[in-house]
């Protein structure tokens, strides 16, 4: 009978691990992911910050985006490997967060609303981005391993 050693002592594994490591201990990964919880609590306090709390359906949307964006992106220092996707869902809530004042229902689009919902938007949107493209390195996210593999490589040629 063959036995086989367990995903987790494959080397691909060991070598991503310890790539999602480095990337989330570095200076800039850092500064993203405290940047996005200082953005994710604006986010959820801007109606009462910004004076546009008499709003409720704006004030109740920015209220829980705003706790989903700081949950998505306050995860990646302690978990970066099983936590990096979300940052994709991060980018979907600033997207989101632009185009609330316009599309939640009751006449919530007042000055204030835009102003504050559009620059947080953007700031999340712009973070989200960062911190995907955080564990990406130099390789575009691509890991080039040819020289242990005899000269293939697992790069997409159409890339």
């Amino acid at each position: 009978m063959t036995t086989h050693p367990s995903i987790e002592q494959h080397p691909d594994l060991a070598e991503m691990r310890a790539r999602f490591e480095r990337a989330t201990t570095t200076p800039r990964a850092q500064a993203i992911e405290t940047l996005a919880l200082l953005t994710g609590l604006y986010l959820a306090a801007s109606p009462w910050i910004a004076g546009f709390n008499g709003l409720t359906t704006l004030a109740v949307c920015n209220l829980i985006t705003g706790a989903a964006y700081a949950l998505c992106m306050g995860g990646f220092g302690s978990a970066y490997e099983r936590t990096h996707a979300m940052a994709w869902s991060a980018i979907v809530i600033g997207a989101w967060t632009i185009i609330a004042p316009w599309v939640v229902a009751g006449d919530v689009a007042t000055t204030r609303s835009i102003v504050s919902n559009v620059i947080v938007g953007i700031v999340a949107l712009c973070l989200g981005l960062a911190m995907a493209a955080t564990a990406g390195g130099p390789s575009g996210g691509r890991r080039v391993t040819a020289a242990r593999r005899g000269g293939r490589s697992n790069i997409d040629p159409l890339h």
